[in-house]
């Protein structure tokens, strides 16, 4: 069943994080493969920066193949949908802007629970301050990547609550998951106010 949640959780995650990388590939003039490849970016670069530290091999997407077809699905959807809309996609571009930050709060609420629950698994032993960190280095470090590749200084440095709301989510999950006994009921609540806690925070 924990499988099962994480699954959901970083399924969410990925739709959430191909948009919205897709969406500052697009706003940056990136072709078709640049659009594309900075979606998938953001998917996964943040649990392949986990996995490295973690020593987990083979990293976690090559045996999820159906995330891979939905993180490159969502990002050549968000594309094509720029491309048959792309006079109205300029004129609105705060709005464009304002649903590329909803978004991502979503993925980044996601993406910092499922972290941390990969890392609880993955080594119990070592408690909060690792697992906490893995769950905001997944959220945090995909974006990270693609502005690199972007050649701009990351969002995470300049503009926009990241961090802080990955760090406050995660230590609200953390401190619940580990206080409370877990049931299928309990697990879903605790994944939902850890993503809500960042979602929050990250938009306002």
């Amino acid at each position: 069943m924990d499988a099962l949640i994480i699954s959901i959780i970083e399924t969410v995650g990925i739709i959430a994080f191909a948009i919205s990388g897709s969406m500052v590939a697009i706003d940056k003039g990136m072709d078709l493969f640049g659009v594309v490849f900075l979606g998938m970016t953001t998917c996964f670069g943040g649990g392949i920066i986990r996995d490295v530290i973690l020593g987990r091999m083979p990293l976690f997407f090559t045996s999820m193949w159906l995330h891979v077809i939905l993180a490159f699905v969502f990002s050549l959807l968000t594309f094509i949908t720029a491309l048959v809309f792309r006079r109205g996609y300029k004129r609105n571009e705060e709005r464009v802007l304002s649903v590329i930050n909803y978004v991502d709060a979503l993925g980044i609420g996601a993406f910092t629970v499922s972290g941390i629950k990969t890392c609880i698994e993955a080594f119990p032993e070592y408690g909060a301050f690792l697992a906490i960190l893995m769950g905001t280095l997944t959220a945090v470090g995909g974006g990270m990547i693609r502005d690199i590749c972007l050649m701009t200084v990351p969002f995470i440095f300049r503009k926009r609550i990241y961090v802080i709301a990955s760090l406050s989510g995660g230590i609200v999950y953390y401190l619940l998951t580990t206080s409370f006994s877990k049931g299928v009921f309990t697990e879903v609540l605790f994944c939902t106010v850890g993503i809500l806690i960042v979602f929050v925070i990250r938009v306002l």
